[in-house]
């Protein structure tokens, strides 16, 4: 184990439901001194993507704090129209984000489920969808005019590029379809995150604590944007949401639910009392931390370990070349 840490410990972690091409969580908790934190980029990510996720965990200071209720979203993955709505009843949120334009659906399924949706938040609830860039323009625009009845308050990323989102949304506005564009992908994989901003590509920005490498590049670029955030999750474990949290509590303005409310996404926890949302906030009473019973029954195999460790060690190396560069 790299002697920077205390303790570090690789969990693994079925998904309760595929979701977005993932069905199973791992990564790593990571102790320095009485402070825990979350590092766990998607096993797909190259080490230079998986050092910026690290980078989140290097932060000593503690960022500030304007508010101790963070409002949140429910997120409904691809499933029935009926599990949909009862997701959406049972999770004490008004605003509820929906994916879309995924593989195992289509878009009678995904209207389908939107529609339920609508139905269990009822009038004066806020609706979100969310296709994670799998859509052409022509595609984006075909399908948000055909949404844009059910009152849609923004669609997270519905095209790939900036330059793809900027066409969208002068097609929705020319057309007079209502529907404003947030950018997600376009922000925290991309070289230059204030283009989407600087091209006037998105109305909403999504920023996510690990993958922009910790809170105080959150509050920068929600400063530097100038448009309303939404702060949102990377599937983590309540160690990794609590980190999350802090970043949209430093916020200086917070106007949107942010998509925070998705430990129940996961079979298990590495905590006893999973940080989950109370009629539609998050508490900031204090940090998680790990617990034994559930680390035990989270702990990844040998193999994993040696996987994730070497991982660590490479990631370990990038940073310290930036910060010597």
């Amino acid at each position: 184990m790299p002697d920077r840490f205390d303790e570090a410990i690789v969990y693994s972690i079925d998904m309760r439901m595929h979701f977005r091409g993932v069905d199973h969580r791992e990564g790593m908790l990571l102790r320095r001194g009485d402070r825990w934190t979350e590092w766990s980029p998607f096993l797909e990510y190259d080490d230079p993507e998986a050092a910026t996720w690290l980078a989140a965990s290097m932060i000593d200071e503690e960022p500030p704090r304007h508010r101790t209720r963070i409002p949140v979203n429910v997120t409904v993955p691809v499933v029935s129209p009926r599990r949909a709505a009862d997701l959406v009843a049972c999770s004490g949120c008004t605003t509820a984000k929906v994916k879309i334009a995924d593989p195992h659906s289509c878009l009678d399924d995904d209207l389908a489920r939107l529609a339920a949706v609508r139905s269990a938040l009822g009038p004066d609830g806020e609706l979100r969808v969310d296709a994670n860039g799998g859509l052409s323009v022509e595609a984006a625009e075909r399908v948000l005019t055909l949404m844009a009845p059910l009152r849609l308050q923004y669609a997270e990323q519905p095209c790939a590029t900036v330059e793809e989102l900027v066409e969208l949304r002068r097609r929705l506005a020319e057309a007079g379809v209502a529907v404003p564009i947030a950018a997600d992908e376009s922000i925290r994989r991309a070289e230059d995150p204030l283009r989407v901003a600087e091209l006037q590509a998105a109305d909403v920005v999504v920023l996510k604590n690990q993958p922009l490498g910790g809170w105080r590049r959150c509050v920068e670029l929600a400063e530097q944007l100038d448009l309303p955030v939404v702060m949102s999750s990377a599937l983590e474990t309540s160690i990794g949401i609590w980190a999350g949290a802090q970043a949209a509590a430093a916020l200086p303005k917070l106007e949107l639910a942010c998509g925070l409310n998705t430990v129940k996404m996961l079979d298990d926890d590495v905590v006893a009392d999973s940080l989950v949302a109370r009629d539609g906030y998050l508490e900031l009473d204090g940090p998680p931390v790990p617990d034994q019973a559930a680390l035990t029954r989270a702990r990844a195999s040998r193999e994993r370990n040696t996987w994730w460790r070497a991982r660590l060690a490479r990631c370990l190396r990038i940073l310290d070349l930036k910060q010597a560069a």
